[in-house]
């Protein structure tokens, strides 16, 4: 989500904690003219309807002065590693459970941000955390995928570990992605250099730019991220529930650790071969 997270000294004169704001005056804080329009910084979800949740809990939150964005961004954390220990649990309730507690990790990624907004609280700390957080997030998810068809409860004969490994690939990948994202900003800074421009982004081939165009259009490479993996997941688990057996929840474990592998070599290049490296 697009945000500055979170730290509990605040960086400039607090704002009154002892009132409720009104929905308008939280909105001109929090969600900025333009932010979510930035289709590059705010997930499909948050535009669509997670933002309007968090708006009115951010609203209840505003005056709890005990909940810091730290706090929220802990628990947001937590959250999501549940939510990949939830499909462990065997048949059509482990899918929907995890499914349910991205939703909520979602929320949480939501609230923190504006909390820190609103209170003035945002720092590196907060922005930190909060990329720890999805980081450790979407590997729990995609690592309790591959337990969840490893069958450890036996439901079909012994358990298959193979499952588990491609699972923890698809995780590793998830990592791999974000990370080649996050380490082109340390190897600026680590330079001198400022901030990458969107505009440095497209390749300088004109053949990977247009491979990079159609992959972006297609949109295949969100299929590993936390929202769209747990839905994928839950799709899976509503066939395997009417099939019967694992065939969907592995269908869907092999799709997604190959979508992690190829995107972590794609993405590598993409940032090679464009200017946010120069």
């Amino acid at each position: 989500m697009s945000k500055q997270s979170t730290a509990d000294t605040p960086s400039v004169a607090p704002v009154d904690l002892t009132r409720r704001p009104s929905i308008e005056e939280l909105r001109a804080v929090i969600h900025p003219e333009g932010m979510l329009q930035r289709r590059s910084a705010e997930h499909w979800a948050g535009r669509l309807y997670m933002r309007k949740i968090s708006l009115r809990i951010t609203r209840v939150l505003s005056t709890v002065t005990f909940i810091t964005p730290n706090g929220l961004t802990y628990l947001m954390m937590l959250t999501g590693i549940l939510a990949g220990a939830a499909l462990v649990i065997p048949g059509l309730a482990g899918a929907v459970l995890g499914a349910l507690l991205i939703q909520v990790y979602l929320l949480l990624d939501c609230v923190d941000g504006e909390v820190a907004r609103w209170r003035r609280q945002t720092s590196l700390t907060g922005v930190y955390l909060d990329r720890v957080g999805h980081y450790m997030s979407e590997a729990a998810l995609l690592t309790g995928l591959g337990l969840r068809a490893t069958d450890l409860f036996h439901q079909e004969g012994t358990a298959a570990w193979q499952w588990a490994f491609l699972g923890t690939l698809a995780a590793l990948g998830a990592i791999l992605i974000k990370s080649e994202t996050d380490l082109v900003d340390v190897a600026r800074a680590r330079s001198g250099m400022t901030a990458v421009e969107d505009s440095a982004s497209v390749p300088r081939s004109a053949g990977v730019a247009k491979a990079r165009r159609v992959a972006s259009l297609l949109k295949f490479h969100r299929l590993v991220g936390a929202v769209e993996a747990s839905l994928f997941i839950l799709a899976a688990g509503i066939a395997d529930a009417v099939h019967g057996g694992l065939y969907f929840t592995r269908l869907a474990v092999v799709v997604l650790a190959a979508i992690a592998v190829l995107q972590t070599v794609l993405h590598l290049l993409s940032i090679v071969l464009s200017s946010r490296l120069r």
